[in-house]
Formats: structure tokens, sequence, C-alpha cells
């Protein structure tokens, strides 16, 4: 499978800052056409835009306001319109939220949905071109802990479906490649806290102990382990990227 980044179109869910916003530059560092940055956040998305326009050129960065639990429709059909297709598919929406539904919509169900569209529009026995699909999963989607049990079981969610959606019949048969990257802790908005000595008290002690133990990287870290994981990985696979160390896969 053509593995080039170079003039492919590039959609990020949850691409407005944080972890999406590094893979869409980095992704345009290697020579992607163009960056669609999809993300609820309208203030962060717009500036995210411009910033990534400022630094790369006129149209390659492009902001849409997505709801990821209710826009897929009309958001999905307002891509393919507009680009006829999308070579990749990033999915790394995030959230904050101590309602446990919502989690698991954003964190999983969001997941399989947008996977699920955007896989049978891009499917070669479907008249698809083919097309590469990045689930953003955690350390904590195969590494048991006993902190944030919902997080958890929404990221083993992606890490499952991933498996089994990329596995290798899949790919022979549609020609789309799925596959996963799993972030240690990463330093974004929603982990500012636990580093943050005076917002540190906003939390359990032993989850701050336990995070602040680990190793941790930055949101370029990862954003280069996802151009990485673009070029080498095979359909099926998950990749760890923890302390901005080099990837490996997760047997």
């Amino acid at each position: 499978m053509e593995r080039s980044i170079q003039n492919k179109i590039v959609a990020v869910v949850g691409g407005a800052q944080g972890i999406g916003c590094a893979i869409a530059d980095c992704f345009l560092l290697h020579g992607a056409k163009t960056a669609i940055l999809l993300d609820i956040n309208d203030i962060q998305g717009p500036k995210a835009e411009d910033r990534l326009t400022e630094k790369h050129g006129k149209d390659k960065a492009v902001y849409i306001k997505c709801d990821v639990t209710t826009d897929l429709e009309t958001v999905s059909k307002r891509i393919i319109e507009a680009y006829n297709t999308i070579d990749v598919l990033v999915l790394s929406a995030g959230t904050l939220t101590p309602d446990r539904r919502k989690m698991m919509d954003i964190y999983a169900t969001s997941v399989i949905e947008w996977s699920m569209k955007f896989y049978e529009h891009m499917r070669k026995d479907n008249g698809g071109c083919g097309g590469t699909i990045i689930t953003i999963s955690s350390i904590f989607g195969f590494r048991p802990a006993p902190h944030a049990p919902v997080y958890q079981a929404a990221k083993y969610a992606v890490f499952g479906f991933t498996k089994s959606l990329g596995h290798l019949d899949n790919f022979h048969k549609t020609g789309v490649r799925v596959m996963g990257l799993c972030p240690g802790f990463t330093e974004t908005i929603l982990t500012r806290r636990i580093r943050d000595p005076e917002r540190q008290k906003e939390l359990p002690i032993d989850l701050v102990k336990f995070a602040t133990s680990l190793p941790w990287q930055t949101v370029e870290d990862v954003g280069e382990a996802a151009v990485e994981v673009y070029a080498r990985a095979d359909s099926g696979t998950m990749w760890l990227i923890e302390g901005g160390q080099p990837i490996e896969e997760i047997q």
C-alpha cells in the first residue's frame, strides 16, 4: 500500500488543539496536501487553522466545527463533497467530563462510528480508493491501572476495535489500513492540572503520585509518532509512544 504522505488529505478528529493539532502539524510538515481540523471548539479551531496556515501555506489547514457525537452525517457529507475523498482519518477527540456516558461516547463510540463511515467510503471493494485510519487509544487501552476505569474501558474498546477492523483479512479485502497509537502521559490542556502543584489538590493523591511517577512527553512527540506509524505500520497493529521514546509495536 502507498505509504507516502506527499499530497495526502488528512482529516483529524479533535484537531483544534493538543495531540490532534500536533498530528495535523506533523503530517503537513511531512508533505500532506491539506489537514482538515474537526473539532467542537470554535475558539481554538480557527486559531489552529490560522497558525497552521501561516506555518505551512494557504489552504493547508481547514477548520470545520464538529460535534463528534452528533455531526457525523452532515460533516462527512461536507468533506466528501468538497474533497471527494480523504486519504487519512485520525481519531483523537478527547474530553474532561464526569459524565460517564459522554466519556464513552467521545472516546469509544465516536471512534467506532467515524471509522466505519469512512471505512465504507474508502474500501476498494466498494468503489473507493483505499486509505488509512489511525485511532488514538492510550497506554491505558492495554495496561490496567487502578484509576479512571471508564476512561480505561473506552480506550480498551478502541484497542480491540482497531485490532479487529484492521485485521489483515479485512485489509486484503478492502485496501483500508487501520492501526492505532497508544500514547503515554502527554502534556496537554486535559492533563495540565496533574502537573500543576496548585491544581493537583483537585485530584486524588494516589492518582497524582501514579501519574507523576511515569514518563511524560509532548504533543509534538505524539505527532511525530503518528506520522511514523503511518509510514511503517501494517494494518491491525498497535503502537506505543511513551516518554518521547521511539515507537514500538505492542505485541
